[in-house]
């Protein structure tokens, strides 16, 4: 892979300094000389999206995102929009970290993820886009993983962010009984692909761009970065017997099992619905808040889903 001329590093000041990444630069070995590298950091207001513009406008021909998936997000959304051909790159920062986990970037560890981005090959993929009135303002938004309204949102908003602080991953877990508490039935009108496919009474929506989640937990098995379709999901479980069914198909049938060797396509069951799409239109009873790549995002009662293909290039570890 030929060494990129200008680096610019996003950095979300709040998950590393730049001090901490330069000490890595040191470690990565280049084919010629170095690129030239310029710093920019994220701010409470902009998560990225700015910085990532004003890289662009340097002439960078690699961005990485030095953060959790909020900079990664921003900073992806913003090389979408522009139809560069500057390269993403991804030090995973984060407690999710679902783009890097799903495009099986290094974790934990600042210098190989640094050596990826840097050195790595190039994977073309998908981004996801959501439209919506979001609190009562339009807004249209990237996800390079999943999105969703119901317990998929409603377990990021009853998060406790200190438990989060201490036990990354698992304060998910421990949401997750209060967020089916707090998930009533939503009526939902969903038009697929143009087509109005009828009302659904359902607990959650889930649309994925990746199929992987935070602890290797496969939600959306066929999902795939780089096939130009969403995985759309809804679960429409009722009662004790209903969440059963719920759990069972999306943790064995559309998850574990492929680990021992199944091959067949994502299930639906009494209480799962699964399809890929292109475009989703999603009408709610009520409002409900809207959740994109772990960040709740806002409140809406109507979203639009779509996908833009081969929209961004992205630095991953030689294969």
């Amino acid at each position: 892979m030929n060494t990129p001329q200008h680096v610019a590093i996003v950095v979300n000041p709040s998950k590393t300094s730049r001090d901490d990444i330069e000490k890595e630069l040191d470690s990565v070995e280049f084919d010629g000389p170095g690129p030239r590298i310029s710093w920019l950091e994220t701010t409470v207001e902009d998560p990225g999206h700015g910085m990532a513009q004003e890289a662009l406008d340097m002439g960078a021909d690699l961005v990485i995102a030095a953060g959790g998936d909020g900079t990664v997000r921003a900073v992806a959304e913003c090389l979408a929009d522009a139809d560069t051909s500057a390269h993403l790159g991804v030090v995973p920062l984060g407690t999710g970290n679902l783009l890097a986990r799903n495009l099986d970037i290094p974790l934990g560890n600042i210098g190989k993820a640094l050596e990826a981005a840097l050195t790595g090959d190039v994977l073309t993929i998908d981004l996801a886009w959501a439209e919506a009135d979001l609190d009562g303002t339009p807004q249209r938004n990237a996800f390079t993983v999943m999105a969703g309204v119901g317990v998929d949102a409603h377990m990021i908003t009853e998060t406790d962010e200190d438990l989060k602080d201490k036990v990354g991953w698992l304060a998910y877990v421990e949401s997750l009984g209060r967020a089916v508490s707090a998930s009533d039935v939503i009526s939902m009108a969903l038009t697929v692909d143009g087509e109005k496919t009828g009302n659904e009474e359902a607990h959650t929506l889930i649309v994925g761009n990746c199929g992987i989640l935070t602890g290797g937990v496969t939600l959306l098995p066929d999902a795939d970065p780089v096939d130009g379709e969403l995985d759309l999901l809804v679960l429409s479980a009722d009662g004790v017997a209903g969440w059963l069914d719920t759990m069972r198909s999306m943790m064995w049938d559309n998850g574990l099992k492929r680990l021992v060797g199944a091959t067949d396509k994502a299930e639906s069951s009494d209480s799962v619905m699964h399809r890929r799409v292109t475009a989703v239109t999603v009408e709610l009873g009520e409002s409900r808040v809207l959740e994109l790549d772990g960040d709740d995002v806002g409140e809406c009662s109507r979203v639009e889903f779509s996908i833009q293909p081969a929209a961004i290039r992205v630095r991953t570890p030689r294969s």
